[in-house]
C-alpha cells in the first residue's frame, strides 16, 4: 500500500479502517434473513466514515475537508444506531468492544474536525 495519500497518516482513518475490519467480522455472524437488511446497512454506513475521511483529505481546502468529517461523523451516527439495533435484536453483545472503537472514532473525528478550525 503506498504512503502518499494524505489520509494514510491520519489516525482517525487508521482507526476507521479497523472499525471495518470489526463490522464485517460482526456482521458475518448475523442470521442470514438479514444479508439483505442490517448487514448490508451497516456495512455501507461503516464503509463510508473512512471513504469520507479520505475524500476530504484530497481535497485542496480546510473547509472541504471539515465538511467530509461532517459526513464521515453522520455515517458513524448511523452506524451506531444500526448496531443498537442489531443488540436489541440479540444479534450483538451491548458491551461488544466494537462500541469502544466506534467511541474513538468519533473522539478522532471530532478533535480533527476542532483542528481543522483553528
Amino acid at each position: 500500500m503506498p504512503g502518499a495519500r494524505p489520509h494514510y497518516k491520519l489516525v482517525a482513518w487508521q482507526q476507521a479502517i479497523a472499525l471495518v475490519k470489526l463490522i464485517y467480522e460482526i456482521s458475518s455472524r448475523f442470521p442470514k434473513e438479514e444479508i439483505y437488511a442490517l448487514t448490508v446497512q451497516i456495512r455501507r454506513a461503516a464503509v463510508s466514515v473512512p471513504s469520507n475521511i479520505a475524500e476530504g483529505a484530497a481535497r485542496s481546502g480546510k473547509r472541504e475537508f471539515t465538511q467530509f468529517l461532517n459526513i464521515a461523523k453522520g455515517s458513524l451516527s448511523e452506524l451506531e444506531t444500526q448496531l443498537i439495533i442489531a443488540v436489541e435484536l440479540g444479534y450483538l453483545e451491548p458491551t461488544h468492544e466494537v462500541f469502544t472503537v466506534l467511541e474513538k472514532v468519533s473522539r478522532l473525528l471530532t478533535g480533527l474536525h476542532r483542528k481543522l478550525a483553528e
